[in-house]
This record gives structure tokens, sequence and C-alpha cells, in this order.
């Protein structure tokens, strides 16, 4: 079974918080993602850049609007699927991620939202 794995963050907390403070609590990840990936069970893994555009299908017509889309603090930092036998085994996968293992990202709200995909095809 495939799960896609959501990386977030508060970009506000992050925002207000020195630029040496976020790359030490960067700098600290490397280990974690070892880990992660050695699971072998990691298919993607992709940080996502903050530019949002939202595609809204509105009487007929496609409209493109500037995003973030959502009405939360929380904003989607990473993406990421990861192949296991079922919820269980997703969150002991996913919880090797550096969001949720680096002590130093705690502050900035990093978290991890783990949802079981019912459709995947790959064209790759």
């Amino acid at each position: 079974m495939k799960f896609l794995c959501l990386g977030y963050l508060e970009a506000a907390k992050m925002d207000a918080r020195p630029e040496e403070e976020i790359a030490a609590a960067m700098r600290e990840c490397p280990p974690h993602l070892d880990n992660f990936y050695g699971s072998g069970q990691v298919m993607l893994d992709a940080g996502l850049a903050s530019d949002t555009k939202c595609l809204r299908r509105t009487n007929g017509k496609v409209n493109v609007t500037d995003g973030p889309f959502s009405e939360a603090k929380e904003m989607v930092g990473s993406a990421f699927l990861i192949e296991a036998q079922d919820m269980e085994e997703a969150i002991r996968i996913a919880s090797l991620h550096p969001a949720v293992q680096v002590d130093a990202g705690e502050p900035f709200g990093w978290g991890i939202e783990i949802r079981p995909i019912n459709y995947f095809e790959s064209k790759i």
C-alpha cells in the first residue's frame, strides 16, 4: 500500500527566527534522512518551494490563482511517498523523517500528515 506524506511547517515561526538558527536545524537533518531512506520504503521525497498556484474550473473555464489556497497557519513544505503494509507501518517509516526527529524543528511547527493513496499510477 502506498501513502502520501505531507511535511508541514509554520512559515511565520520560521521567518521570525534568525537565519543561523534555521540553518543549524537543517544541518541536523542528514543523519535522519539517511535512516529514512535506508528503510528502503521511500519511493519519492520532494522539498517544495513556497510559490504556489491553484487551478480551479469555474463556469467552464480554468482559473489560476495565487496560493496558498488554504486558510491555515501551516504550509506544506515537503511531500514524500512511502510503501508500507498498513498505517501502523507507514507511521513507523514516516517517524524516521527529520520533521519529527530534529528537536530544533519543533519551534518551527514541523510535522507530518500521512494519507493512504487509493489510486496510484506511475508513467515513469
